[in-house]
């Protein structure tokens, strides 16, 4: 499993996400979009709007929040096989 999460340190939504796949022990790659150059660009490329936390898994662009409720727990538990304990 290849996993890129596109975020940036001012965003909550990011840190939520990434407290997630720490907490699952759930290996990435972090692409922060304010220092890698051209990394805002691909989000907006492969999205069409520039709106972060974004994951890529093994190259399929996944939103893991919504806009006004946060990220989606129970979608990515299911996404990367978390079980609860």
């Amino acid at each position: 499993m290849e996993l890129f999460v596109y975020s940036a340190d001012w965003c909550r939504d990011c840190r939520e996400a990434k407290r997630f796949l720490n907490q699952h022990s759930i290996p990435y790659t972090e692409i922060n979009i304010e220092k890698t150059p051209g990394a805002a660009e691909q989000v907006i490329a492969n999205t069409g709007k520039r709106a972060i936390p974004q994951f890529v898994l093994n190259g399929k662009w996944i939103q893991p929040y919504k806009p006004g409720q946060g990220f989606l727990h129970h979608e990515m538990e299911e996404l990367f096989g978390v079980v609860r304990s």
